[in-house]
Parts: C-alpha cells; structure tokens; sequence
C-alpha cells in the first residue's frame, strides 16, 4: 500500500500544475479549479492501483476531472461571469498584449457550453487528438469534430475581439 500512496504522490506532484491549468480552463475560477483537481484527485486516490494497473493514468485523470466539472455545473447550473474585455482603437503591441489575449480567451470560453469548452481546451491547450478528447469525454469522434466546429463558430461569433488581438500579436 505504501508503494501506491508514493506513485500517488509522485504523480500529482509532477502532473498537479498541470492538472490545475486544465481546471481552470474549464471552470474560469482559481479557485474553483484548486477544488475541482482536489475533488477528482480525491476520488482517483482510492482506486490508483486499478488506474495504474489499466496503463495511463492521465487519460483516466482528466476524464475524471471533466466527469466532475460536468456533475458540478449540473447541479450548480450557475453561468461563469463573462469579463467584458475593452476594445482600444488603436492597440500598441506590448508586454500587456499576452495579458489581454489570455483575458479574452478565459471570457469568450466562458461563454461556450461545457463539452464545447472541453473539447477546445483538450484539442488547443492539451494538444489531444480526435480519438484521445472522445476517448476523455466518453464520446464519438463525430461528436467531437461537431463539438469543436460549433465552438470554434460560437467563438467567431461572440469573441471577435480575439482576431483583433492575434492580429496586434502578430
């Protein structure tokens, strides 16, 4: 059991940040996204061996932590606040300029649906592959092409800001 409890600890202390960075992606919240790694870590801890012993446990790990954000906004049914994000005439690109990229990227996620924000975030900020986001999210692959081509569309639609700063970026 002691060999378990430290492959435990060794992969949330390696894998943690990152499983932060997901989080918050999906919840807009820091806080919100300590608890929602702590409640999917809590529910992996008691069946690690299992989830070592079937291969990789970050595909599981991230299904867990998207499965508990899905259940959380269920019953909460809560909207996450949208920032509004000020449009400068006349932008001048700068050191702030990442700063206001990542602010209008966490808003206009906001404003998607839940499996819309999570095929984003696993396809755009975790790099997965069609099979490997349906895999996460218990889907088809048609439903995730669907999934991303209708966020993608809703992004266009209410987060035109985002072309204006890619453009100032570049």
């Amino acid at each position: 059991m002691d060999a378990d409890r430290q492959s435990f600890e060794a992969y949330v202390q390696t894998r943690g940040p990152g499983l932060s960075r997901h989080a918050y992606l999906l919840t807009g919240d820091h806080h919100l996204a300590e608890d929602l790694v702590q409640q999917t870590l809590l529910r992996v801890a008691g069946r690690w061996r299992r989830v070592v012993a079937e291969g990789d446990p970050d595909a599981y790990v991230r299904r867990a932590l998207y499965h508990q954000h899905i259940s959380w906004w269920r019953r909460r049914t809560r909207q996450v606040p949208e920032a509004p994000l000020e449009r400068n005439d006349r932008p001048v690109p700068d050191a702030a300029d990442a700063v206001a990229v990542n602010l209008a990227v966490r808003a206009a996620l906001g404003r998607l649906a839940p499996r819309q924000r999570a095929a984003i975030v696993l396809r755009y900020f975790a790099d997965l592959s069609d099979a490997q986001i349906a895999d996460t999210l218990g889907c088809r692959v048609g439903t995730v092409k669907s999934q991303l081509r209708d966020g993608l569309a809703r992004l266009r639609v209410l987060a035109p800001e985002l072309v204006d700063l890619l453009e100032v970026r570049s």
